[in-house]
């Protein structure tokens, strides 16, 4: 990396993420809304709108909003739609999984500019460093001095040692603070399928309540908890461990709704892509409706404790698979009974694949630019 452009850029963020929690309300609702005029954002946040006219002025000149052309012919004076200017900030996510490692540069409006990625057998905390370093640099080499780079996220599971023997190196390796040697911004790391949560929360296109829980399968099944709009992720860091949820039969969720076990039974590993599932159809439908029993009665038992509304199922698995898995998960929960709670909305997630890799870049962005951090 050149030191000599790290040094503007990283003070030119420290100066300029420092936001109020006003700004921060204004541009999640902008993000979360889609473009807004001033009087609706005054009656959104119940600011005046003399103090809307000086917050976004400010966000405008600060680079974090764009005004959009005058809207006239309605009632009332013209207004003029205030969007999320999409070189407001960028932000730097590594996703760490069972075959993949992936890096991508992330805009203020959640589009992946650059992305990279590498297969391997297992990951070994050297390799992930090589890959992360190199592409890190890479990138940042390729940006104009004036870009603003707020954070690295890094969403990876816990407790990656429990995988087998092989992966004992990963034990007591801070991954966090070893790529944070040397970058001018800050690292910020968390649960793969937390992250998967935050970036239906920040980035995701369907419309969902303050309250819901996410349903993320992948490898292994895990998830997330949103309470009062904000990402839940506990005193250890392991809120939302819905794959670590008990189910009949003496098992877990995860040693039923997970793509390995749906492996196991199809005799291969399946592509991190979407090509390549084609199989024997009654052996992914067999799965399909063990996985929603399952689902039905996690989804269930977390709204019997949470008194949630919805529950978001998504994950690295095709659309078509998604979709039936969702279905399936509809019906066997109409099967469960539910006296005392009402049945939660199931849903499908937005972001599938991307989610996590989404969700590590939307670390820092929470950080800097969410109203109290978003994460809690």
């Amino acid at each position: 990396m050149r030191a000599g452009r790290m040094k503007p850029m990283l003070h030119d963020a420290r100066n300029r993420l420092d936001l109020s929690q006003n700004e921060r309300q204004i541009l999640s609702l902008v993000r979360r809304r889609g473009p807004l005029p001033r009087a609706a954002l005054a009656q959104a946040t119940g600011l005046s709108p003399q103090a809307i006219t000086n917050l976004t002025r400010k966000l405008i000149e600060n680079g974090f909003l764009d005004s959009g052309a005058v809207v006239r012919g309605k009632v009332g004076q013209p207004s003029t739609p205030l969007s999320l200017a999409p070189e407001g900030a960028l932000f730097l996510g590594l996703k760490l999984g069972r075959r993949l490692v992936e890096l991508a540069l992330v805009d203020f409006v959640g589009r992946i500019k650059v992305h990279r990625q590498e297969l391997y057998g297992h990951p070994t905390p050297d390799g992930v460093m090589t890959f992360a370093r190199h592409g890190i640099a890479t990138i940042l080499d390729s940006l104009s001095p004036s870009a603003r780079i707020a954070g690295l996220g890094i969403a990876t599971p816990f407790r990656l040692w429990d995988w087998g023997s092989e992966m004992a190196g990963w034990h007591d390796f801070d991954l966090a603070a070893r790529l944070a040697e040397g970058l001018p911004f800050p690292v910020f790391l968390e649960n793969d399928a937390s992250t998967a949560c935050a970036a239906e929360l920040i980035f995701g296109r369907s419309v969902l309540p303050r309250d819901f829980v996410h349903l993320y399968i992948a490898h292994f099944a895990g998830g997330g908890v949103v309470l009062d709009g904000r990402l839940r992720i506990g005193p250890r860091r392991n809120a939302g461990a819905l794959g670590s949820m008990p189910i009949p039969g003496g098992r877990q969720l995860l040693d039923v709704a997970s793509v390995s076990t749906l492996e196991e039974r199809l005799g291969r590993s399946l592509p991190p892509d979407d090509s390549g599932w084609q199989g024997p159809a009654e052996i992914e439908a067999q799965w399909i409706a063990e996985s929603a029993d399952a689902l039905a009665f996690v989804a269930l038992s977390a709204t019997a404790l949470l008194d949630i509304p919805a529950v978001v199922i998504d994950g690295a698995i095709p659309p078509a698979t998604r979709r039936a898995l969702a279905d399936a998960t509809r019906t066997a929960m109409a099967r469960l009974p539910a006296a005392g709670i009402d049945r939660p909305q199931v849903t499908e997630g937005s972001l599938a694949r991307s989610a996590r890799i989404l969700g590590a870049a939307a670390l820092p962005l929470a950080h800097f630019f969410e109203p109290g951090g978003a994460l809690a």
